[in-house]
């Protein structure tokens, strides 16, 4: 029933043209349904969370497929904006902490590790284990990803003048070539191999950047063309909108408010402060502003990937970032956490 929520949200969404229609109309559908505690046939809205890490690896495989001789030729000259996530990055953190120290008010510990643009199951584990307020926490970490997802495809519309995702009837490079049993078997193992190998090898967000890995080697070594066709991605889409709107179920009113009050000011200084950075690196890296700001927005890696694909804009360079931005942020959280919790640091 939860599903059907979604995906009935995902279809009204694409029909009054939406930006990334799928996703939002489903996150929103199902969100507002859990977050006021509908109990369609008598059932509360739910979903397994874990059921999203199935259908994370397409977007693996596709944007592995984005890799080409070409790509490869580019990335050396990438260096100064990754560079420059290590100035976002202690930025960003550090403007959201005071906010919610300032406008909270909340405890050191649990707005300093609220605060982390990136990383969320490891900001929270560190959080908790550092004494910080757990469901807090979850809720400043989970509505900055929300609420992150939610505006960019807004302020992308705003930046290319066109709908993102399925609202601009785009299709994906290598999902209109007609697959074979070969191409299918190809994709389909590099998704599985890339998942086991990304875990086996400790890669940060495996269940995304193992496929991508596996992918864009079985792409480069000219073993298939062909990408997920665009029905796979839009099931992704519905089933990563479903799952992130039914975390919403349970949720404490007042504490939802308050949280939601704090990460709504974090995401939109945040926005202003990484699109100041891709108006200094666009020029730099030979990438579109829109891009380098995508690359730098505190969305999640799957999200962002995403809208990414769906514009055809950079797939590679965005993802790479991302997955930079995850490192970077828990790295940097871990390196100053002595500083907040008055203990050495980790």
């Amino acid at each position: 029933m939860t599903l059907t929520i979604g995906v009935a949200g995902g279809l009204v969404a694409q029909a009054l043209g939406l930006p990334l229609a799928l996703l939002l109309g489903s996150l929103f559908a199902v969100g507002t349904a859990a977050a006021l505690g509908w109990r369609p046939l008598g059932q509360a809205v739910a979903v397994p969370q874990r059921l999203r890490f199935f259908f994370m690896p397409v977007i693996g495989v596709a944007i592995g497929g984005q890799f080409t001789p070409a790509v490869l030729a580019q990335m050396p000259g990438w260096w100064p904006s990754l560079v420059g996530l290590c100035l976002f990055i202690p930025a960003a953190h550090f403007m959201a902490y005071r906010m919610y120290r300032r406008f909270g008010p909340l405890d050191p510990v649990t707005a300093y590790f609220g605060a982390v643009p990136g990383g969320l199951i490891e900001s929270v584990a560190l959080g908790e284990e550092a004494g910080a307020d757990g469901r807090m926490l979850v809720l400043l970490q989970f509505l900055r990803l929300i609420l992150t997802i939610v505006s960019v495809p807004l302020v992308f519309t705003a930046l290319t003048g066109h709908a993102v995702g399925s609202g601009a009837g785009t299709t994906l490079a290598g999902s209109a070539l007609p697959l074979g049993l070969w191409d299918v078997a190809v994709l389909v193992v590099a998704g599985l191999v890339g998942v086991y190998a990304g875990r086996a090898l400790r890669l940060p967000a495996a269940i995304m950047t193992g496929p991508v890995t596996a992918s864009a080697i079985v792409h480069l070594a000219g073993l298939t063309a062909g990408g997920p066709p665009d029905w796979a991605v839009a099931v992704t889409q519905l089933v990563v909108g479903t799952v992130l709107g039914a975390r919403f179920a349970g949720l404490p009113q007042g504490a939802l408010w308050l949280a939601l009050r704090l990460a709504a000011l974090n995401v939109t200084c945040a926005m202003l402060l990484a699109y100041g950075f891709a108006l200094v690196f666009a020029g730099w890296v030979g990438q579109p502003v829109a891009a380098v700001f995508l690359a730098y927005a505190p969305g999640g890696l799957t999200e962002m990937s995403l809208i990414a694909l769906s514009l055809q804009m950079s797939v590679v360079y965005v993802t790479a970032h991302h997955v930079a931005r995850i490192v970077l942020s828990v790295t940097f959280a871990k390196l100053f956490a002595g500083r907040v919790t008055g203990g050495p640091r980790p």
